[in-house]
Parts: C-alpha cells; structure tokens; sequence
C-alpha cells in the first residue's frame, strides 16, 4: 500500500497537472474564437469564385482546360493537412488513419502515390512508413495567411499540370462544431466535381473566357486548399480544447479519488497509533 508522502505527493503532482491542462484549454477556447471566424469569413469568397468557374466550365460546351479533364491516372499525389503538436485528442490520428488506408487500398506500389504535407505530425507519420513526401510545410501559426501556404499550393497545383500526378486527394478535418470535426476526403484535382450553381449570374466575360479560365482555375485550386487549411485550424483548436477539457476532468476525478485514499490511510494511521498508545498504557499498569 502507498505510503501517506506518496499519496500526497501523487495530488500534488495531479493538482499541477490540471492547472497546466485548464490552462491550455482556456487559450484552445480563446485560438477556436479566431479561427471558426476567419473560417467563415473565407465562404464569400469560396461561394462566389465557385460561382464564376461553375458559369465558365458549365455555362459552356466550347471552352475546355487541362484542369477540367480526366486523364489515365498513372500516379496519385495526397495533400494531407495535419498539426504540428499533438495534445489534441483523435484530430490528427483519424485523418491519418484515413489517409493511409486509401493510400493502401488503392495502390500496389510506391511509385503511384506521393504524399505533401502541411504539418509536422503528418510529415513524420509518413516518413516512418517509408512514404515519400514530395513538399511539407511546417511552423505555421495559429492565424494563417494564403502568403504562407502559397508556395506549397502553387507547387500541388503545378505537379498536377506538368503531369508529376494525375489526380489529387486532399485530406483535413472539417470543422462542425465545438465537439465535432469529420474527416473529409475531397478530390482537388481535376476539378470534375465543381458544383453547379442553378441560379447562375448572368457574367460577360472579358478577355475570352478560355483566358479566364488560365488565370482563375489554378487560382480557385489554391482557394480550395487555403479554405481547407482554414477550416482544418478551427478543428484542430476545437480537438484540443475538447481533450484538454476531458483531461482537466479526468484529473478532478484522480484527485478526488487519492484525496479518499490518503484521509483512510491517515485515519489508519492515527487508529493505529492510538492503539499502540492505549496497548502501551495498559501494559505499564
């Protein structure tokens, strides 16, 4: 049985602990504030240049574009948006699950699938098992700006024309609510699942729209992937927020249960030193 110092020394130990955990939580609750607006803020612009591409792509049966086109798939690239810390629940363990399970189930050799990664923990993961990662990018901030994430966007998005791949998967966790984030797979590239919008506006298109079209699909491209990083920053603090709150409880429930365990270890120690007292008495009689 532990010893009334290690009892002590346990809630001490825990006490720190959850302080450190309410801590976190408080910061994830104020970081989650920031990027579900930021996240939100980004739909305009996401709903209207979908608008224009859909009016171009689908409003016309003359204008074509590489980026629009199927093509024999001869290599695979996967764009998969993780953290760069952990402390964050399943946030980054389910979207990596999920992105490797399709990896295997798809492909029977590494030369028809490369791996680019935004954050630290999926850069690992896959460099562990061998997989090539062909571009990373990690460090980035709580806040995030399309500067930061340009280069690599504009690199996916050039891999993809210049036939390095042939289609590509972008994997992040969507962000629903506070307690609440889905794993999303979303076919980036080619564009072939551009939603058509009913109500199209009617737009006059200058210069031709083939020249428009040059300019703004890589452009909607790497929109598709700064919304999908955005989105993927408000789940992440939502994950953590979530875990730190569960852990802070977890602790509460540890405490309170050491705290039983040392008042009856205490009170099995003054029961027996009385005992000793009273049996010390009545032997000097």
């Amino acid at each position: 049985m532990a010893s009334l110092r290690d009892i002590k020394a346990r809630i001490t130990s825990t006490k720190k602990t959850s302080q450190i955990t309410k801590a976190m939580q408080m910061v994830s609750a104020a970081k989650l504030n920031r990027a579900e607006s930021n996240a939100k803020a980004f739909v305009p612009y996401m709903e209207k240049i979908q608008e224009v591409v859909s009016n171009i792509a689908l409003g016309s049966t003359d204008v074509s574009h590489p980026m629009l086109q199927n093509r024999e798939v001869k290599r695979t690239g996967y764009l998969v948006i993780t953290s760069d810390r952990g402390l964050a629940g399943a946030f980054n363990s389910s979207i990596l699950r999920s992105a490797y399970q399709a990896i295997q189930k798809r492909h029977q050799s590494p030369n028809e699938y490369a791996v680019i990664a935004i954050g630290k923990m999926g850069r690992d993961f896959f460099r562990k098992r061998n997989i090539s990662v062909i571009s990373e990018i990690t460090g980035l901030g709580d806040t995030v700006s399309f500067s930061d994430i340009r280069d690599i966007a504009s690199k996916a998005v050039n891999m993809f024309e210049d036939g390095t791949f042939d289609e590509l998967f972008l994997y992040y966790n969507h962000y629903v609510s506070a307690i609440s984030q889905e794993v999303t797979e979303k076919k980036l590239l080619p564009l072939t699942d551009i939603a058509s919008n009913k109500n199209l506006t009617s737009y006059e298109f200058e210069p031709a729209q083939e020249e428009i079209l040059e300019v703004l699909l890589p452009q909607y491209a790497e929109s598709l992937i700064y919304g999908a990083l955005l989105d993927s920053k408000a789940s992440e603090h939502a994950a953590r927020m979530t875990a730190m709150q569960s852990a802070t409880d977890n602790a509460k429930e540890l405490i309170n249960a050491l705290t039983l365990q040392y008042n009856r270890a205490r009170q099995a120690a003054i029961t027996q030193e009385i005992t000793e007292i009273v049996g010390g008495a009545a032997a000097l009689e």
